[in-house]
Order: structure tokens, then C-alpha cells, then sequence
């Protein structure tokens, strides 16, 4: 149903990349949740009232609530797509994390509260009435909801959306509970043991767990976090295709939103004695028009000139790498520079520390300068700056 729709609504509807795509995307998840959950609280409303049963008359509440995260995902979608102003340069994107965020925490409330109505019916248990309406109202529901799974699931991948993704996790918990409820309902039934208060506490807390869950996928872009490893071997890629670039180095990802994303990085290019600065910047030039093309995205790209043909710098760099992999094999360097002195000659350049290494800077800096003093042909000094990978 979900792609007949999408072909039918969605303009170029398998250009995921493309932001209008996505929120078209976004939105008719979200309508569609917002229908499919008003049906099922209305079909469990009725079944819990029919069979007096507080577990199925949580999940119906449940369900509402769903309704309501529904609601925030489609508006959350709808206003990331507003287009950037004076006081949001950068767009609205991160709208749908915080989107994403209200629906966590919607479904944590609600597992609180389906907890409390569930402890009250264990002090004070109620007899349960059973019938076959009830049975198929629940079974209908579990199928439901698997279908919700899929589709917002497997859209949430397509378009890269942490919010389908917790819409998705919120349905799976949603099938769980449901099945716990009709378990407890035939147990009543044909055993006559009266378990719906404990499969109600059971309810709340896959609920709690689900939300928990969704709450760090959507916490976790907009703290700031480290891009895909595809995605940098993308950039890797079509920097390769211009061969006077020999390496990058500082490449930052800037994430204001899905579909609004800012690169940074710093290409080393060779200096040659005929070398002509306006070509090399023309190179630079046509690198981030096509990553802008290729990556929908805005990219600065700062030059950094090499030595290209001075044999002792290439024999100090070398010989400074091994020392650095000496101390730690996760240690990396880039912008070698040797700046020679009447006294004395520094070795300038960054050092890359990944964030779960423990060694500090004034330790790595300390055994650095022990080993290049070492060096018999010249006396020589460490200065070296730290970086961290944010790529």
C-alpha cells in the first residue's frame, strides 16, 4: 500500500537523497501512521471495554498515543523542509531530530503511565470477559503493526530518517505488547488464572524500552555525531579522481539536518618550481563543485602545498611516522614542515589522536622530542599540534 502511495504522491519518488523526496517521504509515513493508529485504538478501545480488561485497554491508550507521535512526525518533516532565513542560516533539518525526539518521549510517558494502571489492576483485579471478537480485534492488530514495522523501517533506511527509525522500533515494541495481551486473554480464558495486570506491567515496560531505545537514536545527530563510513569513502572517491590532489587531511562533517550537510577538508597538493597557484586553485575549484554536485551538499576545501622533491624532508617525515608508531599504531600526522636553525631545527607538524586512545598530548609531544634527540645529524625539536578524527 505504502508504495503504491508513494509512486502515486511522491514526485521522482526513488530519489531518496533528494530533501523533498524525503519530506514527502516523512509526511506520508506519518499520515498514514496517524490513520492506521486511530483505527487500531478504536478496535482495542472497544475489545478492552467489551472484555473489562485494563492490559487491552492500555494498548488501545497506547495506540492513541502512537497516533500522536504520528502527528509530530508529519509536522516534523513539514517544518524541516522551511527554507533557510536570517536567524536559521543554515535551514530548519534538525527539526526531525528534534521531531524524533518528542516522539521518545511521548512513548516513555505513556509506558509510565500504562505501568500505573497496570500495578492498580494487580491491587485490584477485575474478571476478565473473553470472546471472539476480542481475539480477532488483537490478531488484526499485531498485523497491523507488523506492516508499520516494515514499511518505516524500510523507508527510515532509504531516506536515512532516525525518526522513521524510532516509528518503526515504537511498532515492533507495539507487536509485542499486543501479543502479551491476547496471551494473557486466552490464559484467562481457558485456564482461568487472571494475569492481565502483570501482562500490563509487562506492556509498560517493553513500551519504556522502546522509547529509551528511539530516544538515543535521536539524541545521538543531534549532539553531533562522527558520518558514515560509506559516505567518507564517497568523498575519498571522487577526490581521487583529480590526481594532483596526494591526500586529505581535517575532513569535517557538518550536519544541519538530513539533505543539509556542510564538508570541510584540507587537500595536500605538490608545489613544483614552475607550479602555477591560480591552476592549483582552478583544481581546487572543480573538486568541490563536484562533491557539491555528486553529495548535495555545501564544501570548502582549503589547499595545503607540499614539498614535492625535498629528499631530506621526506627521510625526517618518514623516520618522525615510525617514531609516532612507536609510541601508538592508531597515531597519524599530516602538514610535515621542517623549519631549519642556526641552533637547532623543528619538526612542525599535526598529530591525529583517536578519542579512545589514552595517551595525552604533553606525553606523546615528551616521547617524540626524546626520540628525535637521538638523531645524531642535526639537533632537533618536536612541535607538533593535535587534531582529532571528526571523520
Amino acid at each position: 500500500m505504502i508504495k503504491l502511495l508513494s509512486r502515486i504522491f511522491i514526485k521522482d519518488y526513488k530519489n531518496y537523497e533528494s530533501p523533498a523526496v524525503r519530506s514527502s517521504y516523512g509526511v506520508l509515513c506519518g499520515g498514514f501512521g496517524i490513520f492506521l493508529n486511530i483505527l487500531l485504538f478504536i478496535g482495542k478501545f472497544l475489545a478492552g471495554t467489551l472484555a473489562k480488561s485494563v492490559s487491552i485497554t492500555a494498548d488501545a491508550f497506547n495506540n492513541l498515543a502512537d497516533a500522536g507521535s504520528s502527528i509530530i512526525t508529519l509536522l516534523g518533516f513539514r517544518l524541516a523542509r522551511q527554507k533557510p532565513d536570517t536567524k536559521h542560516p543554515f535551514g530548519h533539518g534538525r527539526i526531525e531530530y528534534i521531531a524524533g525526539l518528542l516522539v521518545s518521549a511521548a512513548i516513555i510517558l505513556m509506558g509510565f503511565e500504562l505501568a500505573k494502571s497496570s500495578i492498580s489492576k494487580i491491587i485490584s483485579p477485575e474478571p476478565i470477559e473473553f470472546s471472539v471478537l476480542t481475539a480477532a480485534i488483537l490478531v488484526c492488530s499485531i498485523l497491523v503493526k507488523l506492516y508499520m514495522v516494515f514499511y518505516n523501517k524500510s523507508i527510515g533506511k532509504k531516506i536515512k530518517s532516525a525518526t522513521l527509525g524510532a516509528t518503526a522500533l515504537d511498532s515492533c515494541s507495539d507487536c509485542i505488547a499486543t501479543s502479551v495481551v491476547l496471551v494473557s486473554s486466552l490464559i484467562a480464558h481457558f485456564f482461568k488464572i487472571n494475569i492481565d495486570g502483570y501482562c500490563g506491567v509487562l506492556v509498560a515496560a517493553f513500551v519504556i524500552y522502546s522509547g529509551i531505545r528511539a530516544l538515543q537514536e535521536t539524541i545521538t545527530p543531534l549532539l553531533g555525531q562522527a558520518p558514515d563510513r560509506e559516505f567518507i569513502e564517497r568523498i575519498q572517491k571522487l577526490i581521487e579522481e583529480f590526481p594532483e590532489i596526494t591526500g586529505i587531511h581535517d575532513l569535517i562533517v557538518h550536519d544541519y539536518g538530513p539533505g543539509r550537510l556542510m564538508i570541510s577538508l584540507h587537500a595536500e597538493m605538490p608545489v613544483y618550481e614552475d607550479s602555477d597557484i591560480f591552476a592549483m586553485h582552478d583544481i581546487i575549484d572543480n573538486a568541490e563543485r563536484l562533491l557539491s554536485k555528486e553529495l548535495e551538499c555545501l564544501v570548502t576545501i582549503h589547499l595545503d602545498p607540499t614539498r614535492s622533491n625535498d629528499e631530506k624532508v621526506a627521510e625526517l617525515k618518514a623516520k618522525t611516522v615510525n617514531v609516532l608508531h612507536g609510541i601508538s599504531p592508531e597515531l597519524s600526522l599530516h602538514d610535515f614542515r621542517v623549519v631549519p636553525g642556526p641552533t637547532h631545527t623543528n619538526l612542525i607538524f599535526d598529530v591525529v589522536i583517536p578519542f579512545d586512545l589514552k595517551l595525552k598530548e604533553d606525553e606523546i609531544t615528551e616521547k617524540l622530542n626524546s626520540a628525535v634527540s637521538e638523531w645524531d645529524d642535526a639537533k632537533y625539536y618536536v612541535v607538533a599540534s593535535f587534531d582529532r578524527p571528526y571523520a
